[in-house]
């Protein structure tokens, strides 16, 4: 009895304690390591910031020394009289821009580049919608088409400038000698020097030129129309052209919108491809609000009115892209095609 009681009454090993002093302990190691888990979050966080500023900081820096920097100077020397030596000490305010917003060669340089984006859009969008689709189709050749079409557009612009500006010279040009040879006569003044055809030409050489982009842009679209609604409209008895004007085109909405910003940007700032084949030639019949401001720089030393001319440019520029993101490019981040 009092061994069963000695057992009985033997006070538990520390050992094999399962009281609340060692549940405490245990729920103690946890809290103890929350410090140095905070830690290790923040110095994540840190990391990563370091990673982001690491591979970002290049681009601002290009973006502000091509782009801002550019801006702020244009700014500052459009309100000073300044031929392009010495400090800028001749302040005239506003008055520049007044020249640039009076000038026939300018407004009339606006009026190109306004119909150029207009003749871009109406020409370019119809005519590369219509080969895209005949591309999309499978059929032998395709891809050689494809790239044959899209060669132009990868081609440097000057290049590309100085072949038509030779295919297209007076008398000994290949379209001429073609021309001639047949039996028809070609302009007098040739294409490019013919006040009433030079704008005419220029922009069927730009259609040449980017039309491939617009026909790549279209074919990547179609790609991601399924083929499941094609096949659902067949089986209704639709036409040809009621699944393209259903389907196809609706469906490619937000492919052509985005192209039809890029073209509209691109044409007010058309300068190279212009300035190889007529310089803004003749009789300022081409020339391009870009090529004003060129002029006005380079050769009138008028350094303060080309500063005047590339803001002016640039604020138009500004507020169509604003006007086509908010009234077209509004309906993609909505979500409706």
């Amino acid at each position: 009895m009092a061994d069963d009681a000695a057992v009985t009454t033997a006070p538990a090993s520390p050992a094999t304690s399962t009281g609340p002093a060692a549940g405490a302990t245990r729920q103690g190691r946890p809290a103890a390591g929350r410090p140095g888990g905070g830690r290790r979050a923040a110095d994540s966080k840190l990391r990563k910031r370091l990673e982001i500023a690491f591979f970002v900081a290049p681009a601002l820096a290009m973006l502000a020394l091509f782009v801002v920097w550019p801006v702020i100077t244009a700014v500052q020397m459009s309100a000073f009289r300044w031929n392009g030596r010495g400090p800028l000490v001749d302040f005239v305010g506003l008055a520049n821009y007044v020249s640039v917003l009076t000038d026939d060669v300018f407004v009339g340089s606006l009026v190109n580049n306004l119909v150029i984006v207009v003749l871009s859009i109406a020409i370019q969008l119809p005519l590369g919608l219509a080969i895209a689709l005949l591309l999309n189709r499978r059929m032998w050749g395709q891809g050689a088409l494809r790239t044959i079409i899209f060669v132009p557009y990868v081609l440097a612009e000057v290049v590309a400038g100085v072949v038509w500006f030779q295919l297209l010279q007076p008398y000994y040009g290949v379209l001429d000698t073609i021309l001639q040879s047949v039996g028809l006569e070609p302009p007098a003044q040739g294409w490019l020097g013919d006040p009433d055809l030079a704008l005419w030409t220029v922009m069927a050489i730009l259609t040449w030129k980017y039309l491939g982009l617009a026909v790549i842009l279209f074919l990547a679209g179609l790609q991601g129309v399924p083929e499941e609604l094609y096949e659902a409209a067949q089986l209704d008895g639709a036409s040809w052209w009621q699944v393209q004007r259903r389907i196809t085109v609706p469906l490619l909405g937000p492919t052509i919108r985005t192209w039809g910003f890029l073209s509209m940007i691109g044409s007010l700032q058309l300068f190279d491809m212009v300035w190889i084949l007529t310089k803004g030639g003749p009789a300022n019949a081409t020339s391009t609000m870009a090529i004003f401001l060129v002029n006005e720089g380079t050769r009138s030393n008028n350094f303060g009115i080309a500063g005047a001319a590339s803001v002016v440019l640039f604020l138009i520029a500004l507020v169509m892209a604003v006007l086509y993101q908010r009234l077209i490019l509004r309906r993609d981040a909505k979500g409706v095609a």
